[in-house]
């Protein structure tokens, strides 16, 4: 496969995922501020610190609103992982490969853009900002839909399931920071009602309270949480889920085209790595701190993934 097409692949479902991923982000964020009662707005700048869009967002914006960073992160042309941009990105990007898609998936790709485009013409309030946020995470689980009930099993479903996978496990590792970045300032909130409250947010931010709950019945603890949002390889958005996901194809690719890159020995290490963590040493170590690590040795698998297979000729 040109290198070309490869890497429009990758990045097209990197842009789907980072779409449905800042809405969801978006999410955790508004969900925590309604447990607030001092009307600080800390969570709003932790949402925009943990989305990477610190510089960006400070060239336009003083302070920390909700409205500016609702609107700045789902529909700011001036950002460019907006849910906007992002979404536009993703259909240049299945243009650019439209001969290596099935019909069904080029048609949900163009759908989700003409609709989120439709949705996000106007400002966005926090009173519907719900209904807007799930309309999002609908339409990009439609293209998902479309890619694995219409296409081959080949280097394009794989190109396409690392740009998701990748993209997905910065997100869960984001959504978590979001958590110990602002939220815990004082040991004194630890184990406390509030506490609890926003954990329990965390899980419904990434669709997986009703599946945290069925494992581990009423109990909800900070390490509870945290091993099955990193280390539970049964839920689909943990990040040893993605990581094996990620080595399964790029081992496929291997496989395929008889060559092991640079990227392949990364993969394989993050994933031992995460074999032989516990939620324990990762505490020990300090969550922000292996959060924070984990975020740069996605970036960095993601950069030699694109310079060993030549997305950019």
């Amino acid at each position: 496969m040109l290198g070309k097409t490869a890497g429009g692949l990758f990045w097209m479902f990197r842009y789907i995922e980072r779409a449905e991923n800042t809405a969801r982000l978006l999410e955790a964020g508004w969900r925590i501020a309604l447990t607030r009662s001092d009307g600080e707005s800390n969570e709003w700048q932790s949402v925009i610190s943990t989305a990477g869009s610190d510089a960006a967002y400070s060239e336009k914006f003083d302070s920390f609103e909700s409205a500016s960073v609702i609107n700045f992160l789902l529909r700011d042309r001036d950002n460019p992982s907006s849910v906007l941009n992002s979404i536009d990105a993703a259909r240049s990007n299945a243009r650019l490969v439209r001969t290596a898609l099935s019909s069904e998936v080029w048609e949900a790709v163009n759908e989700c853009w003409m609709a989120i485009k439709a949705a996000l013409s106007r400002p966005v309030s926090e009173r519907n900002l719900h209904d807007l946020l799930a309309t999002i995470r609908f339409r990009t689980s439609v293209v998902r839909g479309a890619l694995h009930g219409t296409m081959l099993r080949n280097d394009i479903f794989a190109f396409s399931r690392l740009g998701t996978f990748l993209e997905r496990a910065d997100n869960t590792a984001r959504i978590l920071d979001v958590k110990y970045y602002v939220l815990l300032p004082s040991a004194s909130f630890v184990g406390s009602r509030i506490d609890n409250v926003q954990w329990e947010i965390i899980l419904r931010s990434v669709s997986a309270e009703r599946s945290y709950r069925w494992l581990n019945g009423g109990e909800t603890t900070p390490q509870g949480i945290a091993d099955f949002l990193i280390l539970d390889r049964r839920m689909p958005r943990s990040m040893a889920f993605c990581f094996s996901k990620i080595g399964e194809n790029l081992n496929w690719l291997a496989d395929d085209y008889g060559i092991r890159h640079d990227c392949h020995a990364l993969a394989d290490r993050i994933c031992a790595a995460l074999n032989a963590a516990t939620v324990q040493s990762i505490f020990d170590e300090g969550l922000h701190e292996f959060l924070t690590a984990s975020i740069n040795d996605t970036a960095e698998l993601a950069s030699l993934i694109q310079r060993d297979f030549r997305f950019i000729q």
